[in-house]
């Protein structure tokens, strides 16, 4: 693949989805977070696995489910107008 790929716990980092790279690990590693890769779905065990630019995320947060797609992979943790283009929500939030 000429794409490359980001860690998933630096990703979601980066996209504000939790607030240090630790939890965003956490997070992983009790495998909350699903990811949708060229069709196939694997639930994330380990921070070190790799996102992709068009891949899809499914995990719980605050109560609520996120689907969201990756449509950038950030090159640092920026203001958040920066980590919501990152990202484009699959379902209506509320």
């Amino acid at each position: 693949m000429s794409e490359a790929g980001c860690r998933i716990d630096v990703w979601l980092w980066r996209a504000r989805f939790a607030k240090t790279r630790s939890l965003a690990a956490a997070m992983v590693e009790r495998g909350t977070v699903r990811l949708t890769h060229h069709g196939a779905q694997t639930r994330l065990d380990k921070p070190s696995r790799s996102v992709h630019v068009g891949d899809r995320l499914v995990f719980a947060l605050g109560g609520r489910l996120v689907d969201i797609e990756v449509l950038a992979l950030g090159e640092r943790r920026g203001p958040a107008e920066e980590a919501r283009a990152l990202y484009s929500a699959l379902t209506a939030g509320g």
